[in-house]
C-alpha cells in the first residue's frame, strides 16, 4: 500500500505527473506512446513508469515487444481521492491540454507498433 509521503513524492516529479494525468484519461497506454507524446527516450519514460508500477500506481502488461500501463484502481480512498482532485484542478492545464491531444492525434493516425 502506497504511503501519504511516496505518492506526494510520485506527483512532485513532471515526468510521473503527466503520465499519471495520461493514465487517468486513457484505458491503457503503451511505453512508445508516452515517448512520443512527451516528447522524450523511452528509457526515461521506462524508469518513471517502473516507479509508479513498483508503488502501485500503475500496472503493466506487455505483449509481444510492447509494455502497456494502467492506473491501479484497487488503491485506498484516500489515493483516489488525491488523484481525482490532481485531475480535476489540471486537466484543462498545459501540458496536459497538449498531451490529451498528441496521443488523441497519434491513435488515429498510428497503432502502437508503427511508432
Amino acid at each position: 500500500m502506497i504511503s501519504p509521503a511516496e505518492l506526494f513524492a510520485l506527483l512532485s516529479d513532471e515526468t510521473r505527473l503527466r503520465c499519471i494525468i495520461l493514465l487517468s484519461r486513457e484505458k491503457e497506454i503503451c511505453v512508445c506512446e508516452f515517448s512520443y507524446v512527451l516528447n522524450s527516450i523511452q528509457p526515461k519514460i521506462s524508469r518513471h513508469l517502473s516507479y509508479l508500477r513498483k508503488s502501485g500506481l500503475a500496472l503493466d502488461e506487455r505483449r509481444e515487444q510492447w509494455v502497456y500501463y494502467k492506473l491501479n484502481h484497487d488503491l485506498t480512498k484516500w489515493a483516489k481521492k488525491i488523484l481525482e482532485n490532481v485531475l480535476q484542478e489540471l486537466k484543462d492545464a498545459e501540458p496536459y491540454i497538449s498531451d490529451f491531444e498528441k496521443i488523441n492525434a497519434l491513435r488515429k493516425q498510428h497503432p502502437c507498433s508503427n511508432l
